[in-house]
C-alpha cells in the first residue's frame, strides 16, 4: 500500500491522493474512544495504516529548529485534511485542479495523565509563515507569509507540521492524514451519527438535502454536511468548523457506545475503515504504536473530549483571510504547551477575542470579555493562585453536548 493522502510532498513510494473537505481528525478520536482491538484482526488491520516516512525524514532534517516538549507525559498531534479530488468516486465532489491543499488542520493536545483532549482547529486561510520547504519535484520553495493551506500543496505534510510549530511554538509529536472513503466507512460502521440541523439544508454543491432537527446521517450524508458552507449561516469557514466540531463530539460519543464498542460485528468495520484511512509518522503506523497512544485515554469523560477554533478574526488587508487574535491565541498556545488547562463553553460572547468572533462594532477585537474558571482545583491538579492557573473558557463544544438542547 503506497502512501496515502497528507504524506509529505517528497520522496517515498510516490503519494496515493485523496480528498477529505473536512475535518481531518475522525480517526484519531476513534481510536481515542476505542483502546485495543483482538487478535485475530490485528494483522490485518495493522497492515491497513501507510507510514510517511517521506516527512519523517523531512522533519528530521530541521530537528535542530523545532519546538521541544515541555510536558514529558502530553502528546500533541496534528491531524490534516486534503482537499484533493482525485481517488475513486471523488471527482462526483467537484473538478480537481491538480494540487492539493490542507482544507482543515486540527492539532489534538492529549493531557498528561490522559485526564482530558482537546482539539484545536486552524482556518484554512489562515495567514501565517510558511518555512521554505521541499517540493514534489524535489526543490525547495521559499519562505513566505502566505495562507495555511499553502503549506500542505508545497511541500506536504512535513511543511504543514514545521508551520504550525512555528506558529504555535508547540512540539508535534505525531501526525495522522485520514482517507476521505475511511471517513464515511466510520460513519457507516457505527450505524450513522446524529447531528442536530437548525435549518432545512438543500446544497447542489455538498449534494445534500436535510430537514431541520435531529438527523441520523449516513456516511455519504455525513460527507455532505461536514463540507457544506455557502448555503448555511453566513457562508463562513468559522461557521463550517463549528459543525465539524459538533459533528466529531457525536461521533465520539456514538463510539464510545457500548453499542459499538460491545458489538464486533460493528467494532471490526470501524477499526477497519479507520485504520485504512491513515498516513501517520512512523511512530504511530502500526496498531501497537497506536494502542500505546490510545491505550490510557479511552476512559477520558466524554465532557472533557472538547473543541474549539483558535481565536481569529478577519486579516487587516483582505477580509477573506484569517489571522490570529492576540493575546488571546498566544494565552491558548502557552497553555497548550504547559499542558494547563482550558474550558470550552458555547455561550461565550461572540464579540469576545476567545469566541472566535472576535469583531466588535468598531470592527476591532474586545478584549475585556472572557469567563475564566475560579477555583485553583481542576482536571485533578491543584494550581497555586499567582499562577496563570485560572482556565480561560474558549468559545466550543465538547463531545458530551447535545447540539439539539
Amino acid at each position: 500500500m503506497g502512501p496515502g493522502v497528507g504524506a509529505s510532498a517528497v520522496g517515498g513510494r510516490g503519494v496515493r491522493r485523496h480528498w477529505g473537505r473536512w475535518v481531518g481528525g475522525c480517526a484519531a478520536l476513534v481510536m481515542v474512544a476505542v483502546g485495543g482491538v483482538g487478535w485475530t484482526v490485528y494483522q490485518k488491520l495493522d497492515g491497513n495504516i501507510t507510514p510517511d516516512e517521506a516527512a519523517a525524514a523531512e522533519l528530521a532534517r530541521f530537528e535542530k529548529e523545532r519546538p521541544t516538549s515541555l510536558v514529558k507525559d502530553a502528546q500533541n498531534i496534528l491531524l490534516i485534511g486534503s482537499d484533493s479530488r482525485a481517488g475513486p468516486g471523488n471527482a462526483r465532489y467537484g473538478r480537481d485542479p491538480g494540487t492539493e491543499r490542507s482544507d482543515t488542520t486540527i492539532l489534538l493536545h492529549l493531557s498528561g495523565g490522559r485526564r482530558s483532549a482537546t482539539a484545536v482547529s486552524f482556518p484554512r486561510d489562515l495567514m501565517v509563515d510558511v518555512p521554505g520547504c521541499r517540493k514534489r519535484d524535489g526543490s525547495r520553495s521559499e519562505p513566505m507569509f502566505a495562507m495555511l493551506n499553502y503549506a500542505f500543496q508545497i511541500g506536504g505534510s512535513a511543511c504543514t507540521i514545521r508551520t504550525v510549530e512555528k506558529l504555535t511554538d508547540i512540539r508535534v509529536d505525531h501526525h495522522m492524514v485520514v482517507d476521505f472513503q475511511g471517513f464515511k466507512r466510520m460513519v457507516d460502521a457505527v450505524g450513522g451519527v446524529e447531528v442536530c440541523v437548525a435549518e432545512p439544508i438543500n446544497d447542489k454543491q455538498a449534494k445534500l438535502r436535510l430537514p431541520a432537527g435531529r438527523v441520523k446521517l449516513n456516511g455519504e450524508q455525513a460527507l455532505g454536511y461536514v463540507r457544506v458552507r455557502k448555503t448555511l449561516g453566513n457562508g463562513s469557514d468559522t461557521g463550517r468548523m463549528d459543525r465539524q466540531q459538533q459533528f466529531l463530539g457525536a461521533l465520539v460519543s456514538k463510539v464510545r457506545s457500548s453499542d459499538v464498542l460491545m458489538n464486533p460485528v460493528k467494532l471490526y468495520p470501524l477499526l477497519d475503515a479507520a485504520t485504512s484511512s491513515l498516513t501517520t509518522d512512523p511512530g504511530l503506523a502500526s496498531l501497537r504504536g497506536l494502542y500505546e497512544l490510545v491505550r490510557g485515554v479511552r476512559d477520558i469523560p466524554t465532557e472533557r473530549v472538547q473543541f474549539l477554533t483558535v481565536p481569529r478574526e478577519s486579516y487587516v488587508n483582505d477580509t477573506n483571510r484569517d489571522q490570529l487574535v492576540e493575546p488571546e491565541a498566544e494565552r491558548l498556545f502557552a497553555r497548550l504547551r504547559r499542558d494547563a488547562p482550558v474550558v470550552v463553553a458555547q455561550d461565550i460572547p461572540r464579540n469576545s477575542p476567545e469566541s472566535g468572533f472576535s469583531h466588535g462594532d468598531s470592527g476591532r477585537p474586545s478584549y475585556d470579555v472572557g469567563r475564566y474558571e475560579g477555583s485553583n482545583w481542576y482536571d485533578g491538579r491543584l494550581y497555586p493562585r499567582g499562577d496563570v492557573s485560572p482556565a480561560p473558557t474558549f468559545r466550543g463544544n465538547t463531545a458530551a453536548e447535545d447540539a439539539c438542547k
